[in-house]
């Protein structure tokens, strides 16, 4: 918007600045509107938001009010959001229906529902889970065989 607003001459000697806005696309009451500077109670919360995301980027919108009321700083959730919104902050986490399957995708039979693990290295299984540590993330892996995971003890 601000590359519209450059490109109107208020003395321009033929176009008005009306004509001059609907020409470039920009609404006239665009061209005359001055943003609000930032409130300087915003700007503090903003910095605090920016150290705090830098620590814990799994933090979303209501942990990170929790974490500002407990510094002593009276603020809503909305304002929170809104901040983040600004800033371009969201907390890491995965969203709503992330285990639902795609239609589109096929799903396989569970193999080994019958099957009796009667030795080693008959059956393995693995899995694969970030865990989030002081600093980034850190995958943890596991492979393990059935038969030494799965022994019964009477």
């Amino acid at each position: 918007m601000d590359e519209r607003r450059a490109l109107v001459e208020p003395t321009h000697p033929d176009l008005s600045i009306g004509r001059q806005c609907n020409l470039v696309g920009l609404a006239r009451s665009s061209y005359y509107d001055q943003p609000a500077p930032a409130k300087a109670e915003d700007l503090h919360l903003m910095r605090l938001l920016d150290a705090q995301y830098l620590r814990t980027p799994f933090y979303g919108s209501r942990r990170m009010t929790v974490w500002l009321q407990q510094q002593g700083d009276e603020v809503s959730r909305k304002r929170v959001q809104r901040l983040m919104q600004v800033m371009g902050l969201a907390g890491i986490a995965p969203g709503p229906g992330t285990s639902q399957p795609h239609p589109a995708h096929p799903v396989y039979p569970y193999l080994l529902r019958e099957l009796v693990v009667e030795r080693p290295d008959q059956v393995w299984c693995s899995d694969i889970t970030s865990v989030p540590m002081p600093v980034g993330f850190m995958y943890l892996v596991v492979v393990m065989d059935w038969f030494r995971g799965c022994l019964k003890t009477n």
